[in-house]
């Protein structure tokens, strides 16, 4: 997992546009970026709706907000806007950029053990430096706990 103090990884990526987006386009800015299983599933869908229904005051603060999983753009642009997801969603198909944040693990489920995406968030400050560290999330607390601590560290 990344530490606090850490330069964050680069990356490019295509969002559900299609639009090619980049952690160094947002520089000088706070981003958060969550990694989340798959689009439209259960508890993807309560932590992208928590964030959706707070969106305004991310935006206020002039908070950058990705979202990534390694579902493609299509199935991106379709999850966006069944939910009017005010946010933007980065398709990692590759999980390069997802194995860099340490997203990429491997899991058990029904006694089957795989690799996938866990969910896990970062806060990363104007310099580009991981700022606060996620590893245990809860789709529906989430979003407000990420903005108590913007709200605290900025």
């Amino acid at each position: 997992m990344l530490t606090v103090g850490q330069t964050a990884p680069a990356f490019t990526l295509v969002d559900e546009t299609g639009a090619t987006r980049s952690l160094a386009d947002e520089a000088g800015k706070w981003v958060v970026i969550y990694f989340y299983p798959k689009d439209d599933t259960p508890g993807c869908t309560k932590e992208a709706c928590a964030i959706r229904d707070i969106y305004d005051e991310f935006a206020a603060l002039d908070v950058t907000v990705f979202g990534v999983s390694k579902d493609s753009v299509a199935s991106h642009a379709r999850f966006k806007e069944k939910y009017q997801l005010p946010f933007t969603l980065l398709s990692d198909e590759s999980t390069e950029m997802i194995a860099a944040y340490d997203a990429w693990q491997e899991k058990t489920s029904f006694g089957n053990t795989a690799m996938g995406i866990t969910r896990i968030s970062y806060l990363i400050d104007p310099a580009g430096k991981v700022a606060k560290v996620y590893p245990k999330v809860s789709p529906t607390e989430h979003a407000h706990e990420m903005l108590s601590d913007l709200k605290t560290l900025m």
